[in-house]
């Protein structure tokens, strides 16, 4: 089949092409934005992608079916062109997915608010070096496993990150209705993504929707300290387990500490000891994730004795690019990025922070660029996450002239909140200009270890990397 992906550069769109190719199928694509490094991954594997959209070349291409990613929307050129001819099939990822792959796998779909991206890393890395080929599609560069797809063996389960964003402009339901767990593993749950969800409620019911369809020789892995997770109910027609630090949860993550050398915690099935982790991932949240990681995993490869599964290789764990990831390493300067958008995973990890880095001056630097970072709906929370450090520095909202300036994230309402806990905000125009401000007050620092993080789920106007050219140089 010759199948044409919609905005084949974005990551999760990306993979899935590289999977669709690796299943034998003719694949090529375009995209507004045609740059390293998935266009080069793509190219690697005999991908054709072209740049721009353009009805005619789409026309002329003829490929049997076209994937619509969840970015598109009417008004799309080729969305448009494709709605009026009728000429060419087309579907969504997720829909894709299931047909293509999913409908005759064992599957481990990794949800939650936060650590998606992380624990399906740790997930399908357990898997592998436990001497499995898992088939997985993570929503990011994972450093381990070392490629973000990989269809992986027909027997073996298939690791999935699941969405809770809508599936495209035609289908509204969460993309990971599309993704028929046998395992689903329910991280966390909070209300994000304002601009699909009405509030709380409306996020869990879509995750209970999810729940309906894992089947009674399934398991539902759910977090067991989560109060927004409990109220979805009891789920009588499948399996749980609950993982955290409390007791009453079937896996407890047990003695968890942080310092300047790493982290290290303990898992407990069932009231008998699993093992000890020494890893070099920050904060009690991705101890969490790999406790959900490895709970999933255990139950894929030994639904009787889950402990079976080896944690040894956790130590080796790499991450995933862009969260909580080092790019300057020095005694007295350290840089660090991160995906965060959310003011829970901010706080949580402005707190590993404080204990990893003693004596640091920690430099926050936030870009409001999500649909709902954007707005007001989050201030409060987001006030108080970035009151945890010492420097903040506001980016320009993103498309601003897009949000009504009542709605609009109020950067000034901030700085004073800030003023009040003893933090120092800074605003700027651009995003050069707060760049510029941040190398300032770096220069001016002296001998004291500073600490700095940018906090964007995108480029940050590219002074992230500019940053980290110039005090490499």
């Amino acid at each position: 089949m010759r199948i044409y992906f919609m905005g084949v550069c974005g990551t999760a769109m990306g993979n899935a092409a590289l999977l669709a190719r690796a299943a034998g199928h003719e694949v090529l694509g375009a995209d507004a934005g045609v740059y390293p490094p998935m266009s080069t991954v793509l190219a690697e594997a005999g991908i054709t992608v072209h740049e721009g959209y353009d009805p005619a070349r789409l026309a002329q291409l003829a490929p049997d079916l076209v994937v619509i990613g969840n970015a598109m929307s009417r008004g799309h050129p080729e969305v448009e062109w494709l709605l009026e001819s009728r000429a060419l099939p087309y579907t969504s990822l997720p829909a894709l997915l299931h047909d293509s792959v999913l409908c005759s796998r064992r599957n481990l779909v990794i949800c939650g608010t936060h650590g998606k991206t992380t624990t399906t890393a740790l997930t399908a890395f357990l898997l592998r070096e436990n001497g499995r080929d898992p088939g997985y599609l993570i929503g990011g560069v994972p450093q381990d496993p070392p490629t973000g797809s990989h269809l992986g063996a027909a027997a073996d389960p298939f690791v999935i990150e699941g969405d809770e964003y809508d599936s495209a402009f035609f289908d509204k339901r969460s993309k990971f209705i599309h993704y028929a767990p046998h395992i689903a593993v329910l991280n966390n749950l909070e209300f994000d993504h304002a601009d699909i969800f009405r509030d709380l409620a409306d996020v869990q019911r879509t995750f209970s929707h999810l729940t309906r369809i894992v089947p009674r020789n399934g398991w539902i892995v759910r977090n067991g300290d989560d109060a927004s997770l409990a109220a979805l109910g009891p789920t009588p027609w499948t399996r749980t387990v609950k993982v955290g630090t409390g007791e009453g949860n079937d896996l407890r993550l047990l003695a968890f500490a942080e310092d300047a050398h790493g982290a290290a915690f303990g898992l407990s099935w069932r009231g008998r000891e699993w093992g000890t982790v020494h890893w070099a991932q920050p904060g009690l949240f991705n101890a969490r994730n790999a406790a959900m990681a490895a709970a999933a995993a255990g139950l894929a490869l030994y639904p009787d004795d889950p402990t079976r599964l080896q944690l040894s290789a956790l130590a080796r764990f790499r991450g995933v690019k862009r969260r909580q990831e080092l790019h300057v390493d020095r005694p007295t300067l350290k840089v660090m990025e991160d995906f965060g958008h959310h003011p829970t995973a901010l706080a949580e990890t402005l707190q590993s922070f404080r204990a990893r880095f003693p004596g640091h001056v920690i430099h926050a630097a936030f870009e409001p660029r999500s649909n709902t970072s954007r707005t007001k709906v989050m201030q409060s929370a987001f006030m108080r996450a970035l009151a945890l450090a010492d420097e903040v520095y506001l980016g320009a909202v993103d498309r601003a002239d897009k949000v009504k300036a009542e709605e609009r994230f109020d950067a000034e309402a901030l700085v004073q909140f800030l003023d009040s806990q003893g933090v120092h905000g800074h605003t700027a125009p651009t995003n050069d200009a707060l760049l510029a401000q941040l190398q300032e007050n770096i220069r001016a620092a002296g001998d004291q270890p500073q600490l700095v993080v940018f906090f964007t789920n995108g480029s940050f106007g590219g002074i992230i990397g500019r940053y980290v050219e110039s005090v490499r140089g």
